[in-house]
């Protein structure tokens, strides 16, 4: 068994400020989002600037936020929201949901694509091998605040996680771990020697959606679902998995429509 290390949830408080490690992956993430995106930039369109970046970066960070906590509220914890509507607003502790953020991108991909020029799925193959940059940093996130643990097991590297967490006190599966490497490592991985050749449009949507949808329908077998849903059907199948399925499905589509349809190739290279 491996020991959990005992991270301070809060990473910097100055008198009643308090910098937590969760706020800190989302500025992670964005940052090293945004340098990457720099990076290709001229490749994606020549006549963009740092400024048009930096703006497109803002609105897909606010699709990110906003749909990540109201799909967390409204896929996961409805009724206490009702119940207390001004929680929405206690980012800090958690409750953030990805299939959420990801509609929120969506959303904000689409209007930016409309005021400058580019299609939906333009925007998006571009967008795409950034995401897993959050996404890992976020899992670490979920890490420090000892939240999203996995079920009980005798793996060798099965962790006890703190008491305020886990009343329980039982070795688990660090599944926010293996969302990192997963939704993280790999799937960045994958993007990118994807996208270092060129591809038709909506190929490298296609392949984001379709890894990430299997990636976490994998995870959620080991991970303990939210207390307030449990599983929804036969015992193990989660709210994670439910709303994962129509990613693979989407993902499998678009990876069909773009290799069976005229287009021309598009250079998506990192």
């Amino acid at each position: 068994m491996l020991p959990y290390p005992q991270i301070d949830p809060v990473a910097l408080a100055i008198g009643p400020l308090k910098i937590h490690w969760y706020g800190l992956m989302y500025l992670i993430g964005i940052g090293g989002a945004w340098l990457l995106a720099s990076r290709r930039l001229n490749r994606f369109d020549p006549t963009w600037t740092k400024e048009k970046l930096s703006d497109m970066v803002f609105w897909l960070s606010m699709g990110v936020i906003v749909g990540g906590r109201l799909g967390y509220v409204l896929f996961y914890d409805l009724p206490a929201y009702i119940a207390n509507p001004m929680l929405i607003f206690e980012v800090w502790k958690g409750g953030m949901a990805f299939h959420g953020g990801f509609i929120g991108v969506m959303i904000a991909a689409w209007w930016f694509g409309r005021r400058n020029g580019k299609s939906f799925f333009e925007l998006m193959d571009f967008v795409a091998p950034l995401v897993p940059i959050g996404l890992g940093a976020g899992r670490i996130g979920n890490f420090i605040n000892a939240e999203l643990w996995g079920k009980p097991t005798d793996v060798p590297w099965a962790m006890v996680f703190p008491a305020f967490s886990d009343p329980a006190q039982m070795p688990r599966h660090p599944s926010q771990l293996y969302q990192f490497a997963l939704e993280g490592v790999a799937l960045f991985l994958i993007l990118y020697l994807f996208s270092r050749k060129p591809r038709p449009t909506m190929a490298v949507s296609g392949m984001f959606a379709l890894f990430y949808g299997i990636f976490r329908f994998i995870v959620e077998f080991v991970r303990v679902p939210d207390a307030q849903l449990g599983y929804l059907a036969w015992g193990w199948l989660t709210m994670g998995q439910v709303l994962s399925i129509p990613m693979i499905l989407a993902g499998l589509g678009l990876l069909w429509w773009a290799y069976n349809r005229p287009q021309p190739l598009k250079n998506t290279a990192l």
